[in-house]
């Protein structure tokens, strides 16, 4: 065949079976070309992206301590709380806003190439920030600007990986890819918090420097051996929608962020008027925005793929259930290295590196279940698979609130080892079945699409969950603090300015690992009598002292995060059935897929397409106008007729 057109699905094919697309060609193959092993190689080199980028995601979170220590900032600073929050966030914001246009440009351009530029720039900024030579607020903007970048980086990686995997993988193997991607992409946060316990406290700048090597491996090696064998939507980018996207999501993200700060005489900022122009003109514009995407040809979000049961209710279910579990590591951290690792003798300097040991049955769960669900599900459906996942994560939850402040380690680590399994069981199903539901010329922008509620809500998720800790502790903590103060000799005066101290710089203090009675003490520590002195700044006074307010704060956030979960194992029951003729159909090459849906494999002007899907209605459609694909599946797509690739 030979190439029409832009918009075409023929391509003149070179003597080493070599598209010759005119878009780097040498990079587009079949699957036939590529040969068998080409799908493990796609599995190994996606899996290192999503690992070393979620790591970043997480790995700051554990050193901020020593972060701020090693650039001479104090993060209990009322001016110096932003710059806290945006070294934590910045990171998931940006891959929130960009990651949806990426997946489109890999639609367009190739996947493997978009990935590849991925690779090199979240390698590059992880040098630029292994480096840094400043000291103080410049440091921190430097750190934060450099963040943003890998950001970028980490964006072009989450977008395309999927997208990859569901091209090289049949679709009776794809649960099993897409599992351990997934695994990868968790675990990763969770092993972010080990390895940054472990080389923080060396010297701060190895958490970013620890990335380099594997990044310039990955980098190479993606130029080298990944190729695109998807279809390519050739198509005018969507300059209106990526703008009013992201506008209106950046608005509402600062807003969420800002809104945790706290405001005038108020413990939160929600009330600022920063923060609620923030929020109503951010949605207002995402509004303009999904207007725009109704009226243009080629849509940066493909609103026609929400008529697939699948993808909408898969969808939905990941936004909850990020909802629900998004705040939990921070609140997991703050309960370890502000209250039970002091209280068991753990001096403050040591803390963040046992959060992270402890944590360790989480990520041990959801690898012995991830993997294991994703290979079960692809043989007996993924609702129930999703919805059990969601159930037992929302029990797990409830077992949370029960335990006692200061528990058993075996209670608390058991209920994380459920957790974990219940994150997996849910986690690898949930992305294999909203990426099978999709047509092959729109699984960029799916997955985008997927990655982007995501990550949008576990920004959302840590604004709530801080929310709701703040004020659960602002209900108990200003007369805690107070009494307590006043029990140990201060006077009275000085105890009720500590006692109305933000109850977020107590969350972050507790956050970081900090015993902030010292610094607030401040010159009032040296009328005190030695005893006094050595009890309000040990390990148990703090901890005591803040110890019944966040049980409160810890209720109510745990109980929003049990509603999220019960949600969305709601949502998972409500996704349409498996495709049986799907996953039953041989492995074919793209190039014969495409034959078959240009008609030329003795297939008649029109057909019935979708029929027996479940979630899609059975329809006539024109296949000499219709190019979309099932990529590696021999069915034609549900969508076919749909997607614009003119």
């Amino acid at each position: 065949m030979s190439e029409a057109g832009p918009g075409s699905v023929g391509r003149d094919t070179a003597a080493d079976g070599t598209a010759a697309d005119g878009t780097g060609g040498r990079r587009h193959r079949t699957g036939r070309d590529l040969g068998p092993h080409y799908k493990w190689i796609a599995l190994s080199n996606t899996t290192l992206g999503m690992l070393v980028a979620t790591i970043n995601s997480s790995i700051v979170l554990i050193a901020l301590p020593d972060i701020f220590k090693g650039i001479g900032l104090n993060p209990l600073e009322a001016g110096n709380t932003s710059y806290l929050l945006w070294m934590m966030m910045g990171f998931l914001v940006v891959t929130a806003v960009l990651v949806v246009s990426f997946g489109r440009l890999g639609d367009m351009y190739g996947r493997a190439r978009m990935y590849n530029m991925g690779f090199a720039v979240f390698t590059i900024a992880s040098i630029l920030l292994s480096i840094t030579w400043f000291d103080g607020s410049e440091a921190a903007l430097w750190m934060i600007g450099w963040r943003i970048v890998q950001g970028v980086g980490g964006a072009f990686l989450m977008a395309n990986s999927s997208a990859i995997l569901t091209d090289a993988f049949p679709a009776d193997q794809r649960g099993l890819a897409l599992g351990i991607n997934g695994v990868a992409a968790i675990a990763g946060s969770f092993l972010g918090l080990l390895i940054g316990g472990i080389l923080a406290p060396v010297h701060w700048n190895l958490i970013f420097l620890v990335s380099v090597p594997f990044g310039v491996i990955g980098t190479i090696w993606a130029y080298l051996k990944l190729h695109d064998t998807g279809v390519r939507q050739h198509a005018e980018i969507d300059w209106w929608g990526n703008i009013t996207f992201a506008v209106g999501l950046i608005a509402v993200l600062v807003g969420i962020t800002y809104g945790i700060q706290p405001y005038g005489t108020s413990s939160m900022g929600w009330s600022s008027p920063l923060v609620l122009s923030c929020l109503i003109g951010g949605l207002a514009v995402l509004a303009v925005f999904c207007v725009i995407e109704t009226k243009i040809d080629s849509p940066l979000f493909n609103l026609h793929l929400f008529q697939i049961t699948s993808f909408t209710w898969g969808n939905i279910a990941n936004l909850v259930a990020s909802l629900g579990r998004g705040g939990l590591q921070f609140i997991l951290l703050i309960w370890l290295q502000g209250i039970w690792l002091p209280q068991h003798g753990y001096d403050y300097s040591r803390t963040p590196l046992w959060a992270g040991i402890y944590m360790l049955p989480m990520t041990i769960g959801f690898l012995l279940s991830a993997p294991v669900s994703g290979v079960i599900s692809d043989r007996f459906g993924a609702k129930w698979f999703t919805s059990t996942g969601m159930f037992l994560t929302a029990a797990t939850f409830a077992a949370l609130i029960a335990l006692p402040v200061d528990f058993a380690y075996w209670a608390f680590a058991g209920v994380l080892l459920f957790n974990g399994i219940g994150m997996g069981m849910f986690s690898a199903p949930n992305r294999a079945e909203v990426m099978n539901s999709l047509p092959a010329n729109a699984r960029g922008s799916g997955a985008g699409m997927m990655t982007t509620f995501q990550n949008a809500a576990m920004v959302l998720s840590i604004g709530l969950f801080f929310s709701l800790m703040i004020a659960g502790l602002s209900t108990h903590l200003p007369s805690a603090m107070t009494d307590g103060l006043m029990a140990n000799g201060v006077p009275a005066a000085q105890a009720t300015q500590i006692g109305h101290l933000p109850a977020v710089a107590v969350l972050f203090a507790a956050f970081l690992g900090v015993n902030p009675i010292r610094e607030l003490l401040g010159s009032h520590l040296s009328s005190l009598t030695a005893q006094q002195q050595a009890h309000l700044t040990g390990l148990d006074f703090f901890p005591q002292l803040i110890s019944g307010p966040f049980a409160d704060g810890l209720a109510v956030a745990f109980t929003f995060a049990i509603i999220a979960c019960v949600i969305g194992g709601i949502a998972s029951l409500l996704t349409g059935p498996a495709s049986k003729a799907t996953a039953q159909q041989p492995h074919e090459s793209v190039g014969a897929e495409l034959a078959s849906v240009a008609g030329e494999a003795g297939i008649g002007p029109t057909e019935l397409v979708g029929a027996g899907d479940g979630s899609w209605p059975a329809r006539p459609v024109d296949r000499s106008r219709a190019c979309g694909c099932a990529g590696t599946d021999a069915t034609p797509s549900p969508d076919s007729a749909r997607v614009p690739t003119h």
